[in-house]
């Protein structure tokens, strides 16, 4: 049976003022003649919350509010996901398992709060995912689907810090971080063609003069550019495999393997701010938590004053210029 692989990308942390960018990714092998995952696994995974389901693949910002029942719901579907790659066993490194084959940089592991990271699951009961693993790897089956790899890519402050007083622009900086997840992703077209979309990046509408730097071994072709889609095609020179690639608008709500890289990117930020709260905490118990967004973050910042002089850390590794 002819196959193709499903391929979804999505950042999360976009935005904020303090903590990582997260750059989530999917990858799912499917049967060529009717791919779409939703519709394939009906009845075991939804694309709302308010659907009767155990998981629920969608815009994280629909599967995850700040509460136990959001936090539990997200957490539950990432991580059932992520468990598939082990052959539906779980793993409570979150090092190990949310980054997938993007293994961190020095400068990620040089982060002091790196330590504070949680055994996971911190939401569920390791039971209960278990469960839920365990029959999302039969739903799996009998759709006839397969979870090639998903993970996130953790961009620290300090090194979009770098990267923008190098490019002196956000979108540019912000673009080679994702080129490295769209790198893996092409690195997989052995497995059959390649369906990838990407959410589409800030307002940029035109992709192909830096598709085709960023892939000299393809020649890249330009299927069409429009206000909310961006689509191109790319064959590798050598005969080694196709991918047809798109930039979407809301591509997270339209498209099951981006809501599934959208998901594993907002959880793997939301661990990530939990481990800045416990590091800081450490100097300054009565400190307010944060998630980092603008006015929240300058807000911990002003409160901060005790906890950042103890820790001795510069405003670089912290706080993002841009």
């Amino acid at each position: 049976m002819a196959r193709v692989v499903l391929a979804g990308i999505d950042e999360a942390g976009l935005g904020p003022l303090l903590g990582s960018l997260a750059i989530g990714y999917a990858l799912l092998s499917a049967p060529a003649h009717e791919p779409e995952p939703w519709k394939r696994l009906r009845g075991s995974v939804a694309r709302s919350p308010r659907a009767k389901a155990r998981l629920v693949v969608a815009d994280s910002k629909l599967v995850f509010q700040r509460n136990k029942k959001g936090e539990r719901r997200l957490e539950t579907t990432v991580l059932s996901f992520l468990a598939q790659r082990n052959g539906a066993a779980f793993e409570g490194d979150p090092e190990r398992f949310l980054f997938g084959a993007l293994a961190p940089d020095p400068v990620w592991r040089a982060l002091p709060w790196r330590a504070e990271l949680p055994r996971l699951p911190c939401f569920v009961e390791p039971d209960a995912l278990e469960l839920s693993s365990a029959l999302l790897a039969r739903a799996l089956a009998r759709a006839e689907l397969e979870l090639v790899d998903a993970g996130v890519r953790l961009v620290p402050a300090s090194e979009l810090n770098a990267s923008f007083a190098e490019t002196r622009n956000k979108a540019a900086s912000v673009w080679d971080r994702v080129l490295e997840v769209l790198r893996h992703v092409w690195a997989q077209r052995g497995l059959g063609p390649v369906h990838t979309t990407v959410d589409m990046l800030g307002g940029r509408r035109r992709y192909g003069s830096l598709l085709g730097r960023a892939f000299p071994e393809a020649r890249v072709e330009l299927v069409g550019e429009s206000p909310g889609r961006s689509a191109y095609a790319l064959a590798a020179k050598d005969g080694s495999g196709v991918m047809a690639l798109e930039f979407l608008v809301q591509g997270d709500r339209k498209v099951f393997a981006t809501a599934l890289a959208s998901c594993c990117a907002k959880y793997a930020r939301e661990l990530e701010m939990h481990a800045f709260n416990a590091y800081f905490a450490r100097f300054q118990p009565e400190l307010r938590s944060t998630a980092g967004y603008r006015g929240d973050g300058a807000r911990w910042l002003a409160d901060a004053g005790v906890a950042l002089e103890r820790s001795g850390l510069t405003r670089e590794l912290l706080v993002r210029t841009r």
